[in-house]
């Protein structure tokens, strides 16, 4: 087959032929704006090393092209997706031995440089420490997590932020009156460059890209709503299940949860489900949220979230939805008690801050003579064969005997649980005082015997 020939080379996408070429031209991040850090660096041409992190479509690439240009340094850009060690390591030697001969830096712009794993990054630490190539790495990843100390520590890091409605309106108008973009040729009504803001959500390139879209299948010189919305199917969430996104819209749920708020929480779960995210993961979180935000004010709440983790199971998408949904809701209208995780942090820092102190012998089982002339199970009581089901018996630490970790709220059923560790505690009064079992000594004959 034949490939097509075309007259004329097709333009470049609307968003590449739109890309600010100067500082001038690029919006909505203050590290630019007159007396930004990035911008003075810019200006005094000190970008050596530098790490970009933000959202697609915040202008990362856009800057790195532009530091270039005013350095007049040679551009290399590479996708840490799809390029290897080895095309990078090419680059760098390169510039090494240019730097050395003529005095002059290469800037490399590496992209998605979080798909590196830390043994990739390294490669870049030698020459990032000679300073023989300007680097600038980009990413959409939080570097505390995606990069690596040595990384960190040898570059500035700069933050992009998602861009303003008014920043990407700016852009909109641009590009429909620029030459470079459709030159004035269509006319977009108000309300369909609104539709484009939302749209975008804070994407420049996404938003270019759907009004060149629209552009391009206009029966006539308007761009209208009705015309958006035949051509671009639904909104594109920006949902990332590997990335910030993905904590940053579990967290949300999360606390809307917490937060009793019942639409918010299903707001936060449809997010996630139009996004991608495995609903086995929102189950597990669900099953957490009811130990850890409902407890024992509402003890079917954990009963609740494990439904919906089979339900998961058992059909999948998108039938589960609603039992994800229904769960949601069930948790984020129970009464709420984070009683048994405060008690649960209580006791695990008791753990880590104090000796591992031995299991009091009266707690021990006893199934050999030895450890019976040990004194293990020595003044054990047996809770059932006593008339209040309860011993006075010191079950903690010698050294923890007065601690009290769990101390439940009057909120839902917890306000039973309450009258009852009361009661338990009042016929346990003594206990914290009461002397542990003697532990004794071992006569060896007696244990040589009970070994025999």
């Amino acid at each position: 087959m034949e490939p097509l020939q075309f007259a004329d080379p097709p333009p470049a996408p609307l968003a590449e032929r739109m890309r600010p070429t100067c500082l001038e031209e690029v919006v909505g991040q203050r590290i630019l704006g007159d007396g930004g850090p990035l911008r003075a660096l810019i200006e005094r041409d000190r970008c050596r090393a530098l790490l970009f992190w933000g959202p697609p479509g915040s202008g990362k690439t856009t800057v790195g092209r532009i530091i270039a240009a005013r350095s007049r340094a040679r551009f290399f850009h590479l996708s840490a997706a799809l390029s290897s060690v080895r095309e990078v390591r090419t680059i760098l030697d390169t510039s090494r031995r240019r730097h050395r001969s003529e005095g002059v830096s290469d800037l490399l712009f590496l992209d998605e440089l979080h798909r590196f794993n830390r043994a990739q990054q390294d490669v870049l630490l030698s020459h990032l420490e000679e300073g023989t190539v300007r680097f600038i790495g980009a990413t959409t990843e939080n570097p505390s997590f995606a990069l690596t100390s040595a990384l960190l520590s040898r570059c500035q890091l700069f933050r992009f932020a998602t861009l303003g409605d008014d920043a990407v309106r700016q852009l909109i108008a641009r590009a429909i009156e620029d030459p470079r973009g459709l030159d004035g040729a269509f006319e977009v009504t108000e309300q369909a460059q609104r539709a484009l803001v939302g749209l975008s959500d804070g994407d420049a390139r996404r938003a270019l890209t759907a009004l060149e879209l629209a552009a391009a299948v206009a029966p006539s010189g308007i761009i209208d709503v009705a015309l958006l919305e035949r051509v671009m199917e639904r909104k594109a969430l920006r949902y990332d299940r590997a990335g910030d996104e993905h904590y940053n819209v579990i967290s949300a749920f999360h606390k809307s949860v917490r937060n009793s708020d019942p639409d918010a929480s299903l707001y936060w779960l449809a997010r996630m489900l139009q996004g991608g995210e495995d609903p086995r993961f929102i189950a597990r979180r669900l099953i957490r949220i009811a130990s850890e935000d409902v407890g024992l004010a509402d003890p079917k709440a954990l009963t609740v979230a494990a439904a919906a983790r089979s339900a998961v199971d058992w059909i999948g998408l998108p039938e589960c939805d609603l039992a994800l949904a229904e769960a949601t809701v069930y948790m984020a209208l129970a009464p709420k008690s984070n009683t048994l995780y405060v008690a649960m942090k209580a006791a695990q820092r008791d753990v880590e801050a104090t000796p591992n102190e031995p299991v009091p012998p009266h707690l021990c089982n006893a199934p050999t003579g030895l450890m019976k002339g040990l004194g293990y199970g020595r003044g054990y009581q047996y809770a059932h064969d006593l008339p209040a089901g309860v011993a006075q018996m010191r079950c903690l630490p010698e050294r923890l005997s007065r601690r009290r970790y769990y101390q439940p709220t009057s909120v839902g059923q917890e306000r039973r649980f309450a009258r009852r560790l009361a009661h338990l505690r009042t016929l346990r009064a003594e206990v914290s005082d009461a002397p542990l079992p003697s532990q004794g000594t071992v006569d060896p004959a007696a244990g040589e015997a009970a070994a025999a």
